[in-house]
């Protein structure tokens, strides 16, 4: 049995639009498992941050920045 021409670029153009579509939403879904699991500042990097900018963080400052991070994050979704 043979395919036409039409029906195998129909054929490779389907598989071409599922795997891009696949690996587009795998890919998202694993950026943000890693994302969440390291997470892109730490409380150490952000202090280094401040104090390379001529600050002196406090703890409560430190705290506040972590938590409004968390709260821009989670808004986001």
């Amino acid at each position: 049995m043979r395919l036409s021409t039409g029906i195998w670029i129909l054929i490779v153009a389907v598989a071409l639009i599922v795997g891009l579509a696949g690996g587009l939403f795998g890919a998202r879904r694993y950026m943000e498992k890693y994302i969440k699991e390291n997470p892109p500042f730490n409380e150490d990097q952000l202090r280094t941050m401040m104090m390379q900018m001529g600050q002196r963080p406090s703890e409560k400052k430190l705290r506040q920045m972590m938590n409004s991070m968390k709260q821009q994050d989670t808004s986001k979704k």
